[in-house]
């Protein structure tokens, strides 16, 4: 391979817009490590406003270290990570969260103690204010009618695939100005996939920029324009999705160690 060739309404706006031809996200030259376990080399993308990126290639990749390196919770070792223009390098990860950009990390996030509308709420709230709190709601319990049968259910009481949309619908309901999800579709149904990629096919259509880190590679490149391929912590391919599918294949074949997706596929 050559080298370096469910229903959703407004996005967050809070930030400022970028200016023509400003990437929403883009990391520069980055290099990431775990202690002594260097993870990513040098690895650079660009996700322009409202568009799509999908991040495939093997397990131990560096994948999810790049969706932790764009939203501050892992602090490059060299290069930059710049949101809407403006580098953004070693701040907090709540810090860049207020900017705009979202993670949804693998796995769940709730509260488990709360019922389900009240992680919602919560959520909502952050980020549209209570004013804008009832209409959240309602376009979450539209999206994934599952959630709103459990709306008064403990959090830690629902199944691991129910958490799983729960952690989603508190994005997707309120779209942000940028995304960044790391298997959207893991622990899923197959319905509930269908459900999630409608959502975030939505927050799209709403404006918002799309970093998604996937296993089942068909359905990312169905919903992103470009695709970036990365191998052993260094990006191998990058270009149109629809061309990224034998790229794609031939980096499968490979893998590495990447301890931040240690148990996860794809």
């Amino acid at each position: 391979m050559a080298e370096e060739k469910g229903q959703t309404t407004e996005p967050d706006r809070r930030a400022p817009v970028p200016g023509p031809g400003v990437p929403a996200l883009a990391l520069e030259a980055v290099h990431a490590a775990y202690g002594p376990y260097r993870a990513l080399f040098g690895v650079s993308l660009a996700v322009s406003p409202g568009g799509g990126v999908a991040l495939i290639g093997p397990n131990g990749a560096g994948k999810s270290t790049v969706a932790r390196v764009a939203s501050g919770l892992v602090v490059p070792s060299a290069g930059r990570v710049l949101l809407d223009g403006e580098d953004v390098t070693g701040r907090p990860a709540h810090e860049i969260a207020r900017r705009g950009l979202v993670h949804v990390p693998e796995g769940r996030a709730v509260f488990s103690s709360l019922s389900v509308e009240e992680n919602l709420v919560l959520s909502f709230a952050a980020r549209v204010g209570r004013r804008g709190v009832g209409a959240a709601l309602e376009r979450a319990y539209a999206a994934f009618p599952v959630l709103a049968e459990r709306r008064r259910q403990e959090a830690g009481t629902l199944s691991g695939g129910q958490q799983r949309i729960l952690s989603l619908a508190k994005v997707l309901a309120v779209a942000p100005r940028c995304l960044v999800v790391d298997e959207l579709s893991l622990g899923l149904a197959p319905v509930m996939v269908d459900a999630v990629y409608e959502g975030l096919a939505a927050a799209r259509a709403a404006g918002t920029a799309v970093l998604v880190v996937e296993q089942h590679v068909e359905r990312a490149l169905g919903v992103v324009d470009d695709a970036v391929v990365l191998a052993q912590g260094r990006v191998t391919w990058r270009g149109p999705a629809d061309q990224a599918q034998a790229a794609a294949g031939l980096a499968l074949t490979g893998g590495g160690g990447d301890p931040a997706e240690s148990g996860s596929e794809g």
